[in-house]
């Protein structure tokens, strides 16, 4: 038995197109953007969707959206998604990159958010 949740939304934009996007996705979100400290690939832009992390991330490629599944086991949730018919295209720390059925990113993470909330809001899987 496990548990996880859909917790991050991130806004992946090119190196280069941070600093617009950030305003952009500030302004049209009316929350503020802060920098991550230590991780300075990602720019918070929390209170956009109550309830999950919404950042801008800093990436090589081409702008996309995906989300972040965090779940309390990684192996476990990796096989129940790839079971789903998703595909594990790479690894970087604890973040398991899964590509989903018709191309959607999505990585599977270690419980991030407070112990409560993922508690209270995720699903338990057999």
């Amino acid at each position: 038995m496990h548990r996880s949740r859909f917790s991050t939304l991130l806004i992946d934009v090119p190196r280069d197109d941070v600093p617009a996007a950030t305003t952009f996705w500030s302004g049209a979100f009316g929350v503020p953007a802060n920098p991550v400290a230590g991780e300075e690939q990602f720019t918070n832009i929390n209170g956009a969707f109550p309830g999950l992390v919404t950042a801008i991330q800093s990436i090589d490629g081409a702008p996309r959206f995906h989300i972040d599944i965090e779940t309390d086991d990684l192996d476990a949730e990796t096989a129940r998604l790839i079971a789903l018919g998703a595909v594990e295209i790479s690894r970087w720390l604890d973040c398991h990159t899964l590509k989903a059925p018709g191309g959607h990113l999505l990585c599977v993470i270690p419980v991030h958010s407070d112990p409560d909330v993922f508690k209270q809001q995720a699903t338990v899987w057999p």
